[in-house]
């Protein structure tokens, strides 16, 4: 196996500062010692890249699982920077924002793309409103759904957003939709370096990324082929209806549908129309039920309290809650996603 060596892009910046190779490398020893946790991270992250091996190994979020440990080919990191900037055309010295936690494949792949892209970037320590004390305006900043919430008011800082970590609400999607806003919403995971196909908020469908390909399985699940990301093909979990070859709507998990009495439901569709009227943590699932087979129910983190029936006005007659379940705290992963079936099992 060829050692890997890289060239930092001459227009690199971090933090206002050019710096090439050997600097930034010597910046990696100094923000290992922080006691600024995103700061200790990019140190550990960027001495990881830097050394001989082909590939990262980076960690999955657990969204699904368990969170597990696994391996990127720095190659398939540089070609994701790379499709990154031929879809959104933008390029060497672009003024970028990293507000991700770096420990992860997200942060990670924003600092990758500075370096390939020459990108002048800022890292800052994430938090739930990234824009508050913020005065700059960035040309591209990556954020989950929380901080573009939280941000809402300040986004005339960004000219492009791109929104990842988690489905976009419907009541979100309204915001940046009557305030015309360039944002987009990613279809990505861990396993495929980000994202492999993005959506302007307010499209129907995900477009791919150049050089990916996609078909469904028989359970209708999306199979992703992108030889320049990971070197096989990747059968996913999630539902989708194809377009066309390149374009495909987003439904839900196949592991989170629910059967009742034969209808599918998709627990992801039925909670964007209630996400507005439940101002706490929530989610709906199907458990066993001995008519229906699954009956759908309603999960609320927190203390009981009554919930106005109105809230369901949206919602047709197969996708309101048979039964409500008060959680006092839903098990998390490490980034702060729910995990559903853990959270079920515990009222058993």
């Amino acid at each position: 196996m060829e050692n890997f060596t890289f060239n930092i892009h001459p227009s690199f910046q971090l933090n206002d500062l050019s710096l090439d190779k050997a600097e930034l490398l010597l910046k990696s020893e100094e923000f290992t010692l922080s006691t600024i946790d995103n700061l200790k991270d990019l140190g550990f992250f960027l001495k990881q890249w830097f050394n001989q091996d082909s590939f990262i190994i980076v960690k999955t979020s657990g969204t699904t699982g368990k969170s597990k440990e696994i391996k990127i080919e720095k190659s398939a990191m540089i070609n994701s920077a790379l499709a990154t900037s031929a879809f959104f055309e933008i390029y060497e010295n672009t003024i970028a924002l990293c507000c991700l936690p770096v420990k992860y494949i997200a942060g990670k792949m924003m600092f990758v793309r500075a370096m390939v892209l020459g990108w002048k970037i800022d890292v800052v320590e994430p938090s739930a409103s990234p824009l508050k004390d913020i005065s700059k305006v960035y040309d591209f900043v990556a954020m989950v759904p929380l901080q573009v919430e939280n941000s809402i008011n300040q986004l005339d800082k960004i000219k492009t957003l791109l929104i990842g970590g988690a489905p976009l609400n419907q009541q979100l999607t309204t915001k940046l939709i009557e305030i015309n806003y360039n944002a987009y919403e990613s279809y990505s995971m861990t396993e495929t370096v980000t994202h492999v196909a993005l959506r302007k908020v307010g499209d129907k469908g995900f477009k791919v990324l150049p050089n990916v390909k996609i078909k469904t399985d028989n359970r209708d699940c999306l199979v992703i082929y992108a030889p320049q990301l990971i070197p096989e093909e990747l059968k996913t979990n999630d539902i989708v209806d194809l377009i066309s070859d390149t374009e495909f709507v987003w439904k839900g998990r196949f592991d989170n549908v629910v059967n009742s009495g034969g209808i599918k439901l998709f627990p992801e569709q039925i909670e964007s129309k209630l996400i507005s009227k439940i101002q706490r943590r929530f989610f709906v699932a199907g458990i066993p039920d001995d008519v229906f087979n699954e009956k759908l129910v309603l999960f609320i983190e927190g203390g009981e309290f009554k919930l106005d029936p109105s809230i369901f006005e949206e919602l047709d007659k197969y996708e309101r809650p048979k039964q409500i379940f008060f959680v006092n705290k839903f098990l998390e992963t490490e980034t702060g996603k729910i995990k559903r079936k853990e959270t079920i099992k515990c009222l058993k």
